[in-house]
């Protein structure tokens, strides 16, 4: 019992900085993404993994990848947890967009259904030269199906692994930490220009990324924490949840990203 009130005491802590989407949508460009649904039997595991909210996070990484702060043009890239996904979905319609996006989750039939019918919803605008899978996958197991995506890839690189790993708003349940690190460390190739996107909310407690931070330098990756400018920059329409732009430069201005990399690269 104790272990689950530690749970639901964190997960509060999540609720101030979620946008409520009234209608369960969030448009941005031309993405339309719905979250996983609340209510029902169905919804209660995806409520516990919070797949039915956008945070923060997921909206910063997006900005950065539409201005190309973050540059994944032509690269192999996974996101783990997506929840609805619109960091990955927005770099696949980019007019020059990853190679290969493959969007992951929690492999339960709720979350999955809505992950996939965001992926097929948004298909007609993903650009030509992008390709997007999805799949369920729980962090810290066999990461072998992903990898082999990405082997098959044309453009794959002799090392084995994906060139960008996208972590948005993970490290908040430090429990979590050591699956997490364990899939990201599996999963990123090993090469000097391969790069893990990592970010949080400021609801998440210092001392909580900075565990992540320091097991991750221990396991050979160093993450370097980016400068966050409340002010969205981003030039796309967004809407939802009462969004506008002064909301969107708040919720930019309520995260933190760290770029990661290869230490001895």
């Amino acid at each position: 019992m104790a272990d689950m009130d530690d749970f639901l005491s964190d997960t509060a802590a999540l609720y101030g900085d979620t946008v409520p989407l009234d209608d369960g949508m969030i448009r941005y460009g031309p993405l339309v993404l719905t979250v996983a649904p609340k209510e029902g039997k169905a919804s209660a595991l995806a409520n516990t993994l919070l797949a039915d909210h956008l945070f923060s996070p997921s909206l910063l990484l997006a900005e950065f990848i539409e201005r190309g702060i973050i540059s994944l043009s032509g690269k192999i890239i996974v996101e783990l947890g997506a929840g609805c996904a619109l960091p990955s979905l927005l770099s696949s319609t980019l007019s020059e967009p990853p190679s290969l996006v493959v969007i992951t989750d929690y492999p339960d039939d709720t979350i999955m259904k809505n992950l996939t019918a965001n992926v097929q919803r948004n298909r007609p605008h993903v650009n030509e030269k992008c390709v997007v899978h999805a799949r369920g996958y729980e962090w810290g197991q066999d990461v072998a199906p992903l990898l082999d995506i990405a082997s098959t890839h044309p453009s794959h690189s002799p090392d084995r692994g994906f060139d960008v790993v996208i972590l948005s708003d993970l490290l908040h349940f430090d429990r979590s930490h050591d699956v997490l690190l364990h899939s990201l460390l599996a999963l990123l190739r090993r090469a000097p220009s391969a790069r893990a996107y990592v970010a949080a909310g400021t609801y998440t407690a210092p001392h909580v990324c900075a565990h992540f931070v320091s097991a991750a330098a221990e396991a050979g990756i160093v993450l370097e924490e980016g400068e966050v400018e409340p002010v969205w920059r981003g030039e796309l329409g967004v809407s939802g949840g009462g969004l506008d732009r002064e909301q969107l430069g708040v919720r930019k201005g309520m995260s933190r990203w760290w770029v990661g990399r290869w230490v001895d690269s």
